[in-house]
């Protein structure tokens, strides 16, 4: 199984999805854009790909000209029906190439909050082993609506949190993928986030909400990404 993860910055990576890939015998490529213009390879010369978080919105390509780049990328794959597995800022460039619209949020999630699963998301076969409600890891502040004919698989208060678009490809708003390093470290440099610092969140407060809850969001994490691919391998 040949696998692309889309990487925007080296702190929001696969994180724990590493190991799940490699227990999938997957072979990986890594598109990381800041340092490379084009991908390894075609969209359709992988069995899945997947495109992470990062500190970059949507709508900046003038700041990020990369995004105008992996948004081409992303619609050819969806063209071809390669399964997609987007995170965050992932998710949320494959809803909008998929059409849907895209809103800044009154205030940021960042933290843990409470998500429900929909009914059609309790029968997917990527996130329905979840748990109908669950608490979530989130960094976002920007989120999308649900792309025309796509399915709603779990919401928060505030937005939408994973959909399925046809039969291939997902999107999760919040951080299934990300080790507790990296969290921390985005904690650690939460000040370069201008939504973070508007909101006046407490990193410390964060951390020790933190504590503890790691080993078994992991878990959670790493079954999502060991359910996507053998979704994805059996497509």
């Amino acid at each position: 199984m040949r696998v692309l993860t889309i990487v925007h910055e080296a702190d929001a990576g696969p994180g724990v999805f590493s190991a799940a890939l490699a227990a999938a015998g997957a072979e990986v490529d890594t598109w990381r854009l800041a340092k490379q213009s084009q991908p390894p390879g075609a969209a359709g010369a992988y069995d899945a790909i997947m495109s992470f978080g990062g500190s970059a919105h949507p709508h900046q390509e003038e700041r990020h000209p990369w995004l105008a780049t992996e948004k081409r990328f992303l619609a050819g794959a969806l063209v071809d029906a390669v399964p997609l597995l987007g995170i965050c800022l992932g998710s949320e460039l494959i809803a909008e190439v998929a059409g849907a619209r895209m809103r800044h949020l009154p205030h940021p999630e960042i933290g843990w909050y409470e998500v429900s699963l929909t009914d059609e998301g309790g029968s997917d076969p990527v996130v329905g082993a979840i748990g109908h409600s669950f608490e979530a890891l989130e960094w976002h502040s920007y989120a999308v609506d649900l792309p025309l004919g796509a399915t709603a698989l779990a919401q928060s208060s505030s937005c939408l949190q994973a959909y399925r678009l046809g039969s291939s490809a997902w999107g999760l708003q919040f951080h299934a993928e990300v080790t507790s390093e990296d969290f921390q470290h985005w904690l650690d440099n939460y000040t370069i986030d201008e939504d973070a610092v508007r909101e006046g969140i407490d990193p410390a407060a964060i951390a020790s909400a933190t504590e503890g809850r790691m080993a078994a969001w992991n878990e959670l994490g790493a079954g999502v990404c060991t359910r996507f691919l053998e979704t994805a391998s059996a497509l």
